[in-house]
Formats: C-alpha cells, sequence, structure tokens
C-alpha cells in the first residue's frame, strides 16, 4: 500500500530522483515520506504529512551521492509521526531500510533485539530490520549477507530496500509486496509501481516472491535466498510518462473518468468482430468450460465479480462471488474442474492473491482479470485476461471498474461458447465508446449534486444486474466525498433500511429497459418517495420511471448487459461533482490506498 523508490547510478543529486519517484506514487495513500542517500555515511529526511513538508526539508539540505532510497508510508503500527516514517536506521544509522507489508513476528524479533541492548524509537514492526542487518555486520557479515540473514528472519509480508552508509548498493527483496526493477541508461531504478520511474525508462523487471536483487552504478544482480542467480525477462511497458500525468483537468479521477471511451475501445480492440458476430480473446483459447466458477475479489473489483458471476448463472454456469478477504477462512468447497477466477485492477492485491493461491493448492484451475501487464496475479495464475485501461492513478477506481465489466463479458462469453453470440450484445459492445462519451458530454450530473449538498446520507439501489452498479455508486461516493452511503438490492429497502429513509435522504435509483424488474424498481421508488425522501432516477426512459423522479440523469438505449455499465458513468460522475463541491481530497481520499498489498 505504501511506496518505495530507489535509485542507483551516476547522478549526484539522486534526492531529486527520488523524490519525483514519491510523487508519482503518492496514488498509492500515505501519510508520511521520507528519504534516505548514501555517501560513506547516511543523510536521512523524514516527514509525517503531505510531501510537500518532505520537500521543504529537503531543499534546505544537501544530499549527494549515487544511492538512494525513499518512502511513503500508509500506517498499519503506529500512528502517523516523523519518527514512524521510513526510513528506519540502526542505532548507529549506518543502515536504511524502508518496507512495505507487515512483519508478522516482529515483536518476537523486537524483544530479542532489546533484551540485545537495542533501543527502539519507533512503533513500527519495520525498524526491526536496519537492526537486524546492522547486528549481522557487527558479527562480520559483508552487507549483502547480512540482509540476506535479516530477511531469512522475517515472516510475513515485505518489499524491502537497503542502503549502507559505505555501499554503493541497494539491497532489496520480495514476498507478497511487489518490487519492479527499472533498467535505464543512467541507472538503475527499484519501485512498488512502474510509474514511479516511467520518466526515466520503461524497459523493467518484475521481481517474484522470494527473490532477492543488489543493485549497484554498473550492474544489478537476481539471486534467490541460497544465492543461486535467476535469469530475469526484461519487459518495455506500453505506458508513457504523459498517460500517468493530469493532461489538463483538475483531477486524475475526472481524467480517467473521461477516458473511458478510449480504455473500453483497447479493451475491445481485435476481440470482437461485428462482421462475423464473434467475440474471440486469443488468451484464453486453451480455456476449457469449467463445471463452476468461483470469482474472488475486492472492493469495486468485488462488485464487478458479482455482475460476472450473475452473467455466467444466467448462461447456466454455477458462479459465485466472493470477497477475497473471507475466501481463505471460509473455506468454500472446490468441486472438480472449478476455475477461479480473481478480478484486480493492480494484480498485487493482498487478499485477492491469497484466495488465488489458496484456490490452486486445493488444485483449482486460475485465471487473473487484471489491468497490470507482468503483475503477480497475472504470473501466478494459469490464464489472465488483461483489460487494457491503461494507468490509473486516481485511488478511486473509475475506468478499470467499467474495463472489467467489459473483460467479464469477454469472459463469460468464452466460457459459454456452446451458445451464440447474440448479436445485440456485439451491436452495443461496438456502440458503446460512443455511448459513454454522449453521457460524458451531456451529463447534468454537476446540476444535480447542487440540491443535496445538505443531506444527511445517501442510498443506491437497483436490482439484477444493477445492484452491483448500486453497491459500486455508493461506494465511489462514500469513499471520495466522505459522506454516508448505502447501497441496496432494491427489494431489500423495505427489510430494515427503509427505516433509515427521510426528506434528507437521497435516493439514485438505476431503472433501465422496461421488464418485470424494472417494474418493481418503480414499486421500490414509490416507496421512498411515499417517506418524502428525494429521488433521483438513471434511467434509459423505457419505463417512464422518470415520471416519479426529482431529478434524472439519462442514459443512452443499449443491450442489458451494457445498461449497468452507462449508468454506473453517471454514478461515477455524481460521485466526483459532489466531493469536487466539498472540497474533498479526490485523487487520494483519506485513509485509502490504491493497491491494497497487506491483508
Amino acid at each position: 500500500m505504501c511506496g518505495i523508490i530507489g535509485y542507483v547510478g551516476p547522478a549526484t543529486n539522486p534526492d531529486e530522483v527520488l523524490m519525483s519517484g514519491l510523487s508519482s506514487l503518492e496514488y498509492r495513500g500515505y501519510d508520511s515520506a521520507g528519504i534516505a542517500v548514501a555517501n560513506g555515511n547516511l543523510r536521512i529526511k523524514k516527514r509525517e504529512g503531505e510531501l510537500n513538508a518532505l520537500e521543504d526539508a529537503v531543499e534546505q539540505y544537501s544530499f549527494s551521492g549515487n544511492v538512494g532510497i525513499g518512502h511513503t508510508r500508509w500506517s498499519t503500527h503506529g500512528p502517523p509521526s516523523d519518527y514512524n516514517s521510513h526510513p528506519h536506521t540502526d542505532e548507529d544509522e549506518t543502515v536504511a531500510v524502508v518496507h512495505n507489508g507487515i512483519i508478522e513476528n516482529y515483536q518476537a524479533l523486537r524483544d530479542e533485539l532489546t533484551a540485545e541492548g537495542i533501543e527502539f524509537t519507533s512503533d513500527t514492526d519495520s525498524e526491526v530490520v536496519p537492526h537486524l542487518v546492522a547486528k549481522y555486520l557487527d558479527e562480520g557479515d559483508d552487507p549483502e549477507s547480512a540482509f540476506l540473514r535479516a530477511v531469512d528472519r522475517l515472516e510475513g509480508s515485505y518489499a524491502l530496500a537497503c542502503v549502507v552508509a559505505d555501499e554503493d548498493a541497494i539491497f532489496a527483496a520480495r514476498n507478497d509486496s511487489p518490487l519492479v526493477l527499472g533498467i535505464g541508461d543512467d541507472g538503475y531504478y527499484l519501485a512498488s509501481d512502474v510509474p514511479a520511474f516511467l520518466e526515466y525508462t520503461r524497459d523493467v523487471v518484475y521481481l517474484d516472491d522470494g527473490e532477492f536483487v543488489t543493485l549497484r552504478p554498473d550492474d544489478y544482480t537476481v539471486t534467490t535466498a541460497d544465492g543461486a542467480t535467476v535469469d530475469k525477462q526484461v519487459k518495455t511497458v506500453n505506458w508513457s510518462a504523459e498517460q500517468t500525468g493530469k493532461s489538463g483537468y483538475d483531477h486524475f479521477m475526472l481524467k480517467e473518468i473521461n477516458e473511458q471511451p478510449t480504455s473500453l475501445r483497447q479493451c475491445l480492440s481485435g476481440r470482437v468482430d461485428e462482421l462475423t458476430g464473434e467475440i474471440a480473446v486469443e488468451e484464453l483459447d486453451d480455456l476449457d468450460t469449467p463445471s463452476a466458477v468461483q470469482f474472488v475479489a475486492c472492493g469495486t473489483s468485488y462488485h464487478a465479480s458479482l455482475y460476472a458471476a450473475a452473467l455466467l448463472r444466467d448462461g447456466g454456469v454455477p458462479a459465485t462471488a466472493y470477497l477475497a478477504s473471507e475466501y481463505a477462512t471460509a473455506n468454500p468447497p472446490i468441486p472438480e474442474d472449478t476455475l477461479v477466477v480473481g478480478i484486480t485492477q493492480s494484480g498485487e492485491t493482498a487478499d485477492t492473491m491469497s484466495a488465488l493461491r489458496d484456490a490452486k493448492s486445493r488444485g483449482a484451475e486460475t485465471l487473473a482479470l487484471t489491468n497490470v501487464v507482468g503483475s503477480t496475479a497475472a504470473r501466478e495464475c494459469d490464464h489472465v485476461l488483461y483489460i487494457r485501461a491503461g494507468p490509473e492513478i486516481g485511488v478511486a477506481a473509475t475506468k478499470t471498474f467499467s474495463s472489467q465489466l467489459i473483460g467479464a463479458n469477454l469472459l463469460v462469453e468464452k466460457l459459454l461458447s456452446e451458445t451464440d453470440t447474440h448479436r445485440e450484445l456485439i451491436t452495443a459492445l461496438r456502440d458503446l465508446p460512443t455511448d459513454v462519451q454522449t453521457i460524458l458530454d451531456e451529463s447534468n450530473a454537476e446540476e444535480i449534486v447542487e440540491q443535496f449538498l445538505d443531506s444527511t446520507a445517501f442510498f443506491f439501489i437497483g436490482r439484477g444486474l444493477h445492484f452491483p452498479v448500486s453497491l459500486e455508486g455508493a461506494l465511489k461516493f462514500k469513499e471520495i466525498t466522505y459522506e454516508h452511503a448505502e447501497g441496496f438490492a432494491a427489494g431489500e429497502l423495505k427489510h430494515g433500511p427503509l427505516a433509515l429513509v427521510t426528506a434528507n435522504t437521497p435516493v439514485f435509483a438505476v431503472v433501465t429497459g422496461n421488464d418485470e424488474s424494472a417494474q418493481k424498481t418503480i414499486g421500490n421508488i414509490k416507496e421512498v418517495e411515499a417517506r418524502d425522501a428525494p429521488v433521483v432516477v438513471v434511467t434509459d426512459g423505457e419505463s417512464d420511471a422518470e415520471r416519479y423522479a426529482d431529478a434524472v440523469l439519462e442514459i443512452p438505449e443499449t443491450n442489458e448487459r451494457m445498461a449497468p455499465l452507462l449508468a454506473n458513468i453517471q454514478l461515477q460522475l455524481v460521485a466526483y461533482h459532489m466531493a469536487n463541491r466539498l472540497n474533498r481530497s479526490i485523487d487520494k481520499p483519506r485513509n485509502l490506498a490504491k493497491s491494497v498489498t497487506v491483508e
């Protein structure tokens, strides 16, 4: 969840490289930041709060050298503070370490080191690492061996980077937390995520669990814990530094909402043939129709899982969506020939990876539906389907959710290959980017939110495929507005939540088509209307639901599978404009991180 950046090379001002990398990692979420540069001794600055506090401190301090590490921290052990910020050091400040993840046996290690006379200066689990490295240096180990011995003592998840005062090197390791190496013309880079060094290089090496890397100014080596050299493939990412900028928008989130026509075209490119009426996904050619499908995911991706599972069940394939954080402990039975699909934007979500590994250990075939090429999920699963949404910097997922829904449709069509794809669906997929652009151009969401600035709570309701969208609409709203919002299956209102409905509780209802489900949702709208709640209907106009609404968010008519996606675009805009009107931190909502790499 935190961000790591490291640099080794000829530059004599590594602080500029490190600060640039940390700025590019802000989207991951953080509450403090720091850097350390090694050049005979260690120069360290770290600060609680926004990155500009660290920038002010760094500007007043002279850094020189060609080796450095930096970190943005999202608190787990101990509150945000200068002393809990990374990098952490040993008592003599000869070793500095940055860490993402959780060291599960830190208390035992801390007790051991304290008994040996070591004094700790933070509340973190991470501080045990530099003290362990220093201990083994004092016992005569060289820095690389000392780092290896220290890591061998750790239990839990970690991405670690370590520098030693008089060494022109970074020593790093990963286990259940992402770490990627950048290969540049003027040095080597280490980071939690590619955007940290995109302005310098697009050539990368993805480290796997249990691997170590040593970076020096003129070379790097990747090894296993026992010292065996690993030959790693260098890959070139297809993102540019410009793609990860705001491109003139006030917020990354608004930029990414407006990028959805493009991201959807990218997802569909080469996979949908309107002339033949076929959907073809080459990546899944070797995937057979399973006896059952289990989806595992978290947050927004879980809502995509609910949508995908509903599509499969409608096609006759037993399918269930599980919260990944509950999957391993719930231990659901895995019937023979079951496919377990992990939906994860980053491909690094710790809970989802844990669920996928548990399923694989019990004999299930696994598939990753993800956005990030070369991510852990993509490498570890038996199959991978990329959603091709491009880089998403805003913490609140927008374009990746839309592309996940399309990826789900592609997967469903593959798994239901014995049935013919409906021409109507092919046409709807073709028209989808244009339909989304129409909403972006014509939405009145910004005007509608003005009516509800003083509301006390917000409800989102829908039935069938609109139920996951109601959950997602509420999640997006609460994530960035900090206002209370809940999503419900529309029919569940009368089973409890209706007690909370008042004249200060706007209800956003998604109603498309004019089938039985639409008419029942209109009945639910009348229920809240009778309690004086204002109603905003998201509709294509087919059911005449707007007659019962105080405000209307229109979407184009489309296939029933695409309607939830179009409705969600309007709800994204509602959340964005309300948060902007309330002057919230939209791209970096409080307490949240983009990539959740701890369980």
